[in-house]
């Protein structure tokens, strides 16, 4: 209430502010006050004729040029000394009701009328500066409460409680945004990466259950094939934990973030990653057994640099072969390629940056 009294006096120092002036009286007439300014400056010259001060032709010509200044303002018609009634009353009227109207429109279009008021407790509470992410967490949480259907803030919450450890948490936020932002692989494998999260990094049958929707939505989803590769692992079943990995190190861009993890886990299978393979490359290699699948992964390598070095002008190709190099974990033979493009591709500026570039994108810079 107290508010809208404060509103209240504001609206009535705005009409206030508007009405005063029509409701003062017109002033003089200018053209008389303009005449007066001029009799002033007559006499004026006058007394510095009488003194001296200015010559006689001097004197002369200000007096003609005052006088018909004079004239011209003698010659004004006087302003009305009171304004038009009927339009200062129109103007009142437009002060008195055109204000409040126009304000009440704004506050309803850009307000908030029927927000209710917030209690004493919650405007006195202080936020918590040494766990703000705690206090947002707390703030979207309530807010979900009474907006369970919100999608957006599901998605928002998920994640940043799978940050705070709070898996469980995470598990029941994710399956909400599941529910109310709708089904993706990406939402299968953050929901599956939750369920292991809980079980302490073991990949169960129901996180399980959940990377294998992900793959039949997206089968180059690289955290699902990451778990699932790990489900096999787990289960004991090291050589189908590596061909999971080799492929999904296969189908990787070469600055994948997460190619270094899906390396060493390899490594510790005993396995070695295999270089970028073709679509048909990959259908033929996926029912080999492991030593036929690293000798034809061995045979192409070996084709590809002995074609470079015939022909030493294809970047790319001597992109690939060094990309292969260092997935197969061989460092010295990727910087060797290196040295041997750089050589073939020395007089042309273009090439040789492009190279340069490729090869800074895989550690190669050196």
């Amino acid at each position: 209430m107290t508010l809208w009294f404060v509103f209240a006096l504001m609206t009535v120092a705005a009409i206030f502010a508007v009405l005063w002036p029509l409701s003062r009286s017109a002033s003089a007439s200018a053209g008389g006050s303009e005449a007066a300014v001029y009799k002033d400056q007559l006499a004026e010259i006058e007394r510095d004729a009488a003194a001296g001060l200015i010559g006689i032709p001097e004197s002369a010509a200000a007096r003609v040029e005052i006088g018909r200044r004079l004239l011209a303002a003698d010659s004004q018609p006087e302003l009305p000394a009171r304004s038009n009634l009927v339009l200062r009353r129109a103007s009142a009227v437009v002060a008195l009701v055109g204000l409040p109207v126009a304000a009440v429109m704004f506050y309803l279009a850009l307000g908030s009328p029927w927000l209710g008021d917030f209690p004493l407790a919650s405007r006195a509470r202080t936020a918590d500066v040494n766990q703000p992410l705690e206090n947002m967490v707390a703030q979207v949480v309530a807010h979900l409460e009474k907006n369970p259907a919100d999608a957006r803030g599901w998605t928002v919450l998920a994640p940043v409680l799978a940050r705070l450890g709070r898996y469980e948490d995470a598990v029941g936020a994710y399956r909400n945004v599941i529910t109310y932002a709708g089904d993706s692989a990406e939402r299968r494998a953050d929901l599956g990466e939750a369920l292991a999260l809980v079980a302490g990094g073991v990949v169960t049958a129901e996180a399980k259950a959940e990377f294998e929707r992900a793959v039949a939505q997206d089968a180059d989803e690289p955290r699902a094939n990451y778990f699932l590769g790990l489900a096999a692992e787990q289960d004991g079943r090291q050589a189908d934990a590596a061909a999971i990995w080799r492929i999904l190190l296969a189908k990787a861009p070469a600055d994948a973030p997460w190619r270094p993890l899906v390396q060493d886990a390899l490594t510790r299978v005993g396995g070695s990653a295999a270089p970028p393979l073709s679509t048909e490359a990959m259908a033929v290699a996926k029912d080999m057994s492991d030593p036929d699948r690293k000798a034809m992964i061995s045979g192409m390598v070996d084709r590809l640099a002995t074609r470079l070095k015939q022909n030493g002008d294809d970047v790319e190709g001597w992109l690939r072969l060094m990309r292969a190099y260092m997935v197969m974990g061989q460092r010295d033979k990727a910087a060797s390629a290196l040295t041997d493009a750089r050589q073939a591709v020395a007089a042309d500026a273009d090439r040789l940056r492009q190279l340069n570039e490729g090869a800074k994108s895989l550690g190669l810079d050196g």
